[in-house]
């Protein structure tokens, strides 16, 4: 059974920073891309970052550039993003994913439950 499980969710304030990481197992996901996206109320769920599972290559939203960081550890089935300079307009459920080949649409097959960022201003 596949599972995507996150954590390191939470409440911080605007300039702070924040730590997320994503458990897969299931299956040999240390091949796979993996990635973050997220959804805020009333919005569409949107790409953040992704990996592959080699660390090299990389993909970033516009939104995040300079601010996140995206990685993994060696061949893990494991992803965390760093967060920084967080801003109240990143508050948004965030979501794991994992696809062997998600191509340049982001379209992922595996998903977590999420875990809520919450930026106060």
């Amino acid at each position: 059974q596949v599972q995507l499980v996150e954590s390191g969710g939470g409440l911080v304030q605007a300039g702070g920073s924040l730590r997320l990481s994503c458990v897969a197992s299931g299956r040999a996901f240390s091949t796979y891309f993996m990635g973050w996206f997220r959804q805020a109320p009333g919005k569409e769920r949107e790409f953040v970052a992704h990996i592959d599972g080699y660390g090299q290559t990389i993909a970033y939203a516009d939104s995040v550039k300079g601010r996140f960081t995206i990685s993994r550890e060696g061949a893990k089935n494991t992803v965390d993003l760093q967060m920084n300079s967080l801003i109240p307009e990143d508050t948004a459920v965030y979501y794991c994913a994992a696809d062997e080949a998600p191509g340049s649409d982001y379209v992922y097959d595996y998903w977590g439950q999420g875990t809520q960022v919450t930026v106060s201003s």
